[in-house]
């Protein structure tokens, strides 16, 4: 079953709780928060407080994906906010298993991203512990960026290592160019949360570009 999350990264700021609306309205199965700190990349978004502002404007799920330095200072907070799945990078984190700890013990479900060039073996260890895996599929920081399509090449192999540690449960997500050129090739591959930012805030008709990634 595929699950489609739109990154509000690509939504209007000046009014992010009608936004959200309209793609719950139009179809979207989970809203996808972009945290930026503006250290582990070059941009910055937004926090835990603006979250907490938005949960009351929807009942779909978040799906928050931090870009930032030292996540494990945010957990507490994203699960007082409502958040239901948190996923840290890889590269940000010198203790990752401690981190997946917190995550789960803070009620919420944990993941970890892997930039365009990490590969998929650095997580060989904690696949068994995983919710979910985020194969970015361009690199992390902005918006409205091309598909790397080596990532599809990721995404098989994100599967066959969660199929090698017997967890059946956890999801493979992809973040990054999804668009309907693109999506068939991620889904075939094994992709089953898929993140799209541009795809769907910016279509004319949003519910037309839901559906078509489905």
């Amino acid at each position: 079953m595929v699950t489609i999350c739109p990154s509000i990264l690509s939504a209007d700021f000046s009014r992010l709780a009608e936004e959200i609306q309209d793609v719950e309205r139009k179809g979207a199965d989970c809203i996808h928060l972009d945290l930026m700190d503006g250290h582990f990349v070059p941009n910055l978004t937004f926090g835990v407080p603006v979250i907490k502002a938005l949960r009351s404007c929807t009942k779909l799920p978040f799906d928050a994906h931090l870009m930032v330095e030292h996540p494990e200072t945010y957990i507490d907070g994203l699960a007082a906010a409502g958040v239901q799945y948190v996923t840290v990078h890889q590269e940000a984190c010198v203790h990752l298993d401690r981190v997946l700890q917190q995550i789960r013990e803070a009620g919420m479900k944990g993941g970890v991203a892997l930039n365009p060039a990490t590969p998929v073996s650095s997580l060989s260890c904690v696949a068994g512990q995983l919710d979910m895996i985020l194969i970015m599929s361009v690199n992390p920081g902005f918006g409205g960026q091309k598909f790397i399509p080596y990532a599809v090449d990721k995404i098989r192999q994100a599967k066959a290592l969660l199929e090698q540690a017997g967890n059946t449960a956890a999801v493979i997500e992809v973040d990054g160019g999804v668009n309907a050129k693109t999506v068939q090739a991620v889904k075939d591959a094994g992709a089953t949360f898929l993140v799209a930012g541009s795809a769907v805030f910016g279509a004319e008709d949003r519910a037309a570009a839901i559906a078509s990634l489905r």
